[in-house]
């Protein structure tokens, strides 16, 4: 069995300021996939007072053999008052920038675009003022979802790589990386005012070499953001770590990164898809994009 190091291990963060985002999110009935996958931020962001919400979950139509995310064929259908719960919830936390994340539903014909498209306009009336990031599953392929999702304007559309293509049948056996990378081109090509986003985990047995073809093909596709994290096993049944990945790698990887065009790189151990996501409203301000 392969031992933490160090650099993977987590303050225990504190309670109070944790206790009030779980109370918010119990009273209004909502998901975050903070809890969902075990994400191991979760007390520092809930110390924060941010949360990236899971809608139309928390059972997943996929069974991808690195996430903690349950698995059902059949699962419940949409419930229609969950943008406005969620839009509560951005008001009651007071947020600036808020993540919309979703399980996949492959059971949809849009794989649930009308959804993320409620929860968007749901925020927005309640709270115009906050910046929207959805991080989106790859709607099969359905380029109508995606752009009916773009119409909608999220200042960030994202979508995680995931992994490198020779570890794509192993990781992500419902997935496809032609796709992925098309998701991400054609978000640039409707909606070029749209920042994109992607994430990759490490230490599933990919080389450096792999790691940064991806990273080359993200930006031959104009991704504008990227985040490299450690994948993290998160039960005996799941994926084992093939590997630690030391923090100077991650460092060499965002150098890399920001050398060959990423607008911004996040890349440490415990970096997730969401990890810092606020941050973005300093990159609006410093890479502006006229909305003309």
């Amino acid at each position: 069995m392969t031992v933490k190091p160090d650099w993977l291990r987590v303050k225990a963060p504190g309670r109070e300021r944790i206790g009030n985002v779980k109370d918010i999110l119990r009273d209004l009935a909502l998901n975050t996939v903070c809890e969902e996958a075990s994400c191991p931020n979760i007390g520092e962001c809930f110390n924060a007072g941010t949360a990236t919400f899971l809608i139309m979950g928390p059972a997943c139509t996929r069974a991808c053999p690195y996430c903690d995310i349950d698995f059902e064929k059949k699962p419940k259908p949409l419930d229609p008052t969950e943008p406005e719960r969620l839009a509560e919830a951005v008001r009651r936390m007071k947020l600036n920038h808020v993540v919309i994340t979703s399980v996949n539903r492959d059971d949809l014909p849009d794989g649930g675009a009308s959804q993320f498209i409620a929860c968007i306009n749901a925020v927005r009336t309640v709270s115009p003022n906050t910046t929207i990031e959805v991080l989106i599953p790859d709607l099969c392929g359905n380029w109508n979802a995606l752009e009916l999702i773009l119409q909608a304007a999220p200042e960030v559309l994202n979508h995680n790589t995931e992994t490198v293509p020779r570890l794509y049948r192993r990781v992500r056996p419902q997935g496809n990386y032609d796709r992925t990378l098309e998701l991400l081109h054609r978000s640039r090509q409707v909606s070029p005012t749209t920042y994109t986003k992607s994430g990759i985990m490490v230490g599933l047995g990919e080389t450096d070499a792999e790691i940064r073809q991806v990273m080359q093909d993200l930006r031959a596709v104009n991704c504008d953001i990227l985040t490299i994290g450690q994948y993290l096993q998160p039960s005996q049944k799941h994926l084992q770590v093939n590997e630690f990945i030391n923090p100077e790698q991650f460092a060499a990887w965002k150098a890399f990164g920001e050398e060959i065009g990423f607008l911004q790189v996040v890349s440490s151990p415990l970096t997730r898809s969401s990890y810092h996501a606020e941050q973005v409203r300093e990159l609006m301000q410093r890479y502006p994009r006229s909305q003309f």
